[in-house]
């Protein structure tokens, strides 16, 4: 089964309505919710009928808006309150010993917070995670996610493991447009950080009963257009039949922020450079594309 996931839903009311719309009128079957969002409440209740239909995921977030415990969360944030550190700030920390320790403890605060807030959005009250550009995988962010399923105890079925199959892109190579360097780089670093948490985990994971699927999104972040997915499937196709495996998860960002006083409230700036793209409307058509092939 294929899973066509879309990330930040709950984030704004017309940006998420935007991702809606690509169940409505093409193949989206999961999306990943903002817990921090103030407005997740009311983007939930408008999706309340179709929701069991749906593959909910909490999406992590330390990159966009303000943390749920405030300024308990002080290493992780500017003097505005929001949310300021780098992925690359955050795993060097992960390898200082003393100072890692203080950001885990920020970290697990915000996390365990994170999950209640969105544990009544859970299908079967089991949680699915994963993270707002994939932060969830920078080991002191991962050390302290599972730190708090253990002491919550929690049931987890999901967490997105965001392996590249780099041979995909290879055996695609000159068909695919858009593959830029810094998602090379990404690809492969979110690689190495996967195998680490999946490794070190493994055994724990498994008793949890945690599944992860073959995955595409990262090398062609920002580009998910239907095209690019088209030409990619094949070959991804075959590596799932080597493995005996059935399931992906294809992941797009169709939701672009256009209102006006949404655009302004956005705190990353890497966040408001993606989000206002028009690339977004692309990758919305794209999964529309994939819902009319789904249907033939």
């Amino acid at each position: 089964m294929t899973e066509y996931h879309a990330d930040d839903y709950g984030l704004f009311p017309e940006q998420s309505r935007h991702i809606i719309d690509c169940y409505h009128g093409g193949a989206l079957n999961g999306i990943s919710i903002m817990p921090n969002s103030p407005h997740l409440a009311a983007c939930m209740d408008e999706i309340k009928d179709i929701k069991d239909k749906l593959f909910v995921t909490v999406h992590l977030n330390f990159v966009e808006g303000k943390p749920l415990i405030g300024s308990k969360a002080a290493r992780l944030t500017n003097e505005a309150g929001n949310f300021d550190i780098g992925f690359l700030k955050v795993l060097v920390i992960s390898y200082i010993p003393v100072l890692r320790l203080f950001y885990q403890k920020e970290l697990e605060a915000e996390i365990r917070q994170q999950l209640a807030v969105c544990e009544k959005y859970m299908n079967n009250k089991e949680f699915r995670i994963d993270g707002h550009v994939h932060y969830h995988m920078i080991p002191v962010v991962f050390d302290a996610l599972m730190n708090v399923l253990r002491s919550e105890n929690y049931k987890v079925s999901y967490i997105r493991f965001p392996r590249e199959e780099i041979g995909v892109y290879i055996k695609a190579f000159g068909k695919v447009k858009d593959i830029k360097p810094i998602n090379v780089v990404k690809s492969i670093i979110l690689n190495v950080l996967s195998a680490r948490n999946a490794k070190k985990y493994d055994e724990e994971l498994r008793r949890m009963g945690v599944k992860s699927k073959f995955f595409m999104g990262v090398m062609l972040s920002g580009h998910m257009f239907y095209e690019n997915v088209m030409t990619c499937l094949p070959y991804a196709g075959d590596v799932l039949t080597d493995r005996g495996e059935s399931e992906m998860e294809l992941l797009f960002h169709p939701g672009d922020v256009t209102v006006p006083e949404d655009i302004e409230c956005l705190t990353s700036k890497d966040d408001y450079e993606f989000l206002t793209s028009d690339n977004r409307k692309k990758e919305a058509e794209a999964l529309k594309k994939l819902g009319s092939n789904l249907k033939r």
